[in-house]
């Protein structure tokens, strides 16, 4: 079954600083895009007891990983914690936010999570920085948990629509695609990778989910 983003009135969302792509999921042609990486990550999450959200941002996944969680816990380096939990919370989804990095995540314990999902966040990343972040998603999942990941491919039309939105990929994107699956297949046990077609489908691909299991 398709998951769907269940993405609230753009009002709505708070805590929201200048780099935060929230609302180019409104736009026309572009929003159609950015909802569905979201969604093809959502739907490769299977759900259970916890879910850790590296980089949540808004809380935009947050009413989707609801229906398929008992506790949503989150870190993110920038967000307004106080201002995405007074989103959420009223429309009773409890949440477990605090500041903090995929390198070092000492506030989590072992063999602690079901799922890890990290939406655009690995590429901003160094190469050399993703053996330590998955050697650390590794240790707080539990044995049988996943990492689901989603990153953009670069290639010349997504340099291009970067550049459109008025960014340097080079400037903040760190590792490829290809660098972070290498990587997540060092680290864990099996995983596959699904690929995002552009639309139209003139670019090919131009965004990847992992799914990979501990």
């Amino acid at each position: 079954m398709e998951t769907k983003l269940k993405l609230l009135p753009a009002h709505q969302y708070k805590g929201v600083n200048d780099l935060d792509p929230i609302k180019y999921y409104y736009w026309p042609i572009f929003g159609k895009l950015y909802r569905r990486r979201v969604e093809l990550a959502l739907g490769e999450c299977t759900g259970g007891e916890r879910v850790l959200e590296v980089g949540f941002g808004t809380g935009l996944a947050f009413p989707n990983l609801h229906e398929m969680y008992e506790e949503i816990h989150g870190i993110d380096l920038t967000a307004d914690i106080e201002a995405v939990q007074s989103v959420f919370e009223p429309m009773g989804i409890p949440l477990f936010l605090q500041k903090g990095d995929v390198l070092h995540m000492p506030h989590y314990e072992d063999n602690f999570f079901d799922t890890v999902l990290l939406i655009s966040i690995l590429e901003h990343l160094k190469p050399a920085e993703l053996e330590q972040a998955f050697t650390e998603v590794k240790r707080v999942l539990k044995p049988g948990g996943q990492m689901v990941y989603g990153t953009p491919v670069e290639k010349p039309f997504m340099v291009f629509m970067f550049r459109l939105l008025g960014h340097d990929i080079r400037g903040e994107h760190f590792s490829t695609e290809k660098e972070i699956v290498t990587a997540a297949y060092k680290a864990f046990f099996k995983g596959h990778v699904i690929e995002m077609k552009s639309t139209p489908p003139i670019a090919g691909t131009v965004y990847t989910v992992g799914n990979f299991v501990k």
